[in-house]
């Protein structure tokens, strides 16, 4: 998948930032990276918050902590979640019959430009649309 833009699900953000698995850890980071490194990262508005309320309820992150790396998070290519991307999320869920919320990271994924979504929620090697979900963590 190198020279594709990749979006990131939060659920691997969290592995990157936490989440209790050394394994999935180093396999987020390293992608992270790369994606980060070469300009091809895409996130969403959704993701952010997401990472944030994930990172310090669950994980038990300082807000200072969380607060950085949200702030290190906007600087990428961010996709903010507007109306238009609301009516694209209900006809994804429609579509493929999945909940909203992964609708509406899929259909940020394609407005960002996406051609790799990666996350753990999806089927890996499902295309919807011009994007294809892909888990990581997958053997």
């Amino acid at each position: 998948m190198s020279g594709v833009r990749a979006f990131f699900d939060t659920n691997v953000l969290m592995y990157l930032y936490g989440g209790g698995n050394p394994r999935k850890q180093a396999k987020a980071a390293e992608l992270f990276s790369v994606q980060v490194r070469s300009g091809r990262a895409v996130v969403s508005t959704q993701v952010v918050q997401e990472f944030y309320a994930v990172a310090t309820r669950k994980l038990g992150m300082a807000q200072d902590v969380a607060g950085r790396i949200v702030r290190s998070l906007l600087n990428l290519p961010l996709v903010v979640i507007d109306a238009d991307l609301l009516l694209a999320a209900l006809a994804v869920q429609e579509r493929y019959q999945i909940s909203f919320w992964d609708a509406l990271i899929v259909a940020a994924a394609e407005a960002g430009g996406a051609q790799v979504l990666y996350t753990e929620d999806l089927n890996d090697g499902q295309q919807y649309g011009q994007v294809l979900a892909r888990n990581p963590f997958r053997e």
